[in-house]
């Protein structure tokens, strides 16, 4: 990959590995394992693998790794390993890089699954966690101590859109030897800047903008060579949570045209945020684009964008929220994100049910909190949409 490359241009061409037949489109390698001209061929190659090179497809795939290396030079990364699905991971890395008696800081507002891994997985095995205000420089200078193993964050939190300062964070946990591990899913690879400012691990759900489409579940984790072909290669491919060869050829597809999917929807969600703002039926809008989002200013430096993400709070609480999402005619209901179609979800009673009611009230999970991932449809058909339902709360 030319170094000199932008963005869209990596995204279409990086990594590129071409077979014999010098097919335009990347290869689909649909095979579990790879033959050995000799025994001594396969001695050699199980002692030390070469950079193209393969074993067995929980290992590595020629089609997967021209994925991990795409996404890996976009981000600005030394290597990627690409996982079932956002969830594997996230519990990869985590798993991969503490032990019994280390300490990890997260912040306190995370996905739940992303909570689960935290305060019972890690916790099962040993690790202490203690969980702060990710928003709060304090908080993060008071929890992390010389035993900190590593930070853990959302750059964007989900649901309620709070912007963590990657930089500063990074600051304070590299001062105490700890590695900074980043889920970057709601800041997207297209305006990511994670690796730059300080992040060690970058992690993204593939699922939502790289696949964009709805099709197939991935997950990503990228970093130093040493971090990623060491303890994250080693669990990974122990435990069997590496991601298919047909599912990395879609999300292959899918970075092809992020680029120009993301853009597009990240400026629909300003639209749509600039339109609800002051709606009598909305406590408030939640958009790190607004001049109003408490973030605002950091997102701008950390993004140069409010991304394509919104959070909606009715004032009606829940039965306002579930009579607006009934009245939807465009957007749709689901739990998914970053899709070409815009979708509603209600996290208190889906994606962020399990969470004790304190918790939630802690994260800003109201009763009237919809979250709102704006997709490809044309912007004013969304408006529109979204005041019907509105008006139908």
């Amino acid at each position: 990959m030319a170094e000199d490359w932008k963005p869209r241009t990596r995204l279409v061409h990086g990594g590129a590995r071409r077979s014999h037949y010098r097919e335009v489109s990347e290869a689909l390698f649909l095979t579990q394992g790879f033959v050995y001209e000799t025994a001594a061929e396969a001695e050699a190659r199980f002692r030390q693998a070469g950079p193209d090179e393969f074993i067995y497809a929980r290992y590595g795939n020629p089609t997967v790794a021209i994925f991990e290396d795409r996404i890996a030079g976009l981000e600005g990364c030394e290597a990627g390993f690409a996982t079932a699905s956002g969830m594997a991971a996230v519990a990869g890395a985590l798993m991969a890089l503490t032990k019994a008696g280390d300490h990890v800081v997260a912040a306190r507002a995370l996905f739940g699954s992303c909570l689960y891994v935290l305060e019972e997985v890690l916790g099962r095995f040993g690790v202490e966690v203690t969980l702060v205000d990710g928003t709060d420089l304090d908080q993060w200078r008071a929890a992390v101590r010389a035993d900190t193993r590593l930070v853990f964050f959302e750059s964007v939190s989900n649901p309620a859109l709070e912007v963590i300062d990657i930089a500063a964070v990074a600051e304070i946990a590299h001062a105490a030897g700890a590695l900074v591990v980043v889920d970057n899913v709601f800041a997207t690879p297209v305006f990511s800047r994670a690796a730059e400012q300080g992040a060690d691990i970058v992690i993204y759900s593939a699922t939502k903008h790289i696949d964009g489409q709805g099709r197939a579940l991935g997950g990503v984790i990228l970093g130093p060579r040493e971090i990623l072909r060491g303890p994250v290669q080693t669990y990974m491919k122990h435990t069997g949570g590496a991601l298919s060869p047909f599912n990395a050829w879609v999300m292959l597809k899918g970075l092809e045209t992020m680029d120009l999917r993301v853009r597009a929807q990240a400026e629909s969600a300003a639209q749509i945020a600039a339109a609800l703002e002051g709606h009598p039926k909305l406590a408030r809008v939640l958009y790190p684009g607004l001049a109003s989002h408490p973030q605002f200013d950091l997102a701008q430096r950390q993004m140069g964008s409010g991304g394509t993400m919104l959070a909606l709070e009715l004032a009606g609480g829940q039965a306002a929220a579930f009579r607006a999402l009934d009245a939807l005619r465009v957007v749709l209901i689901s739990n998914n994100l970053g899709d070409a179609k815009s979708i509603a979800t209600h996290p208190a009673t889906t994606t962020h049910q399990r969470l004790p009611e304190a918790q939630k009230a802690a994260l800003g999970i109201t009763p009237g909190l919809v979250r709102l991932s704006v997709g490809l449809e044309d912007p004013g058909d969304l408006i529109d949409d979204l005041l019907q339902a509105l008006d139908a709360a």
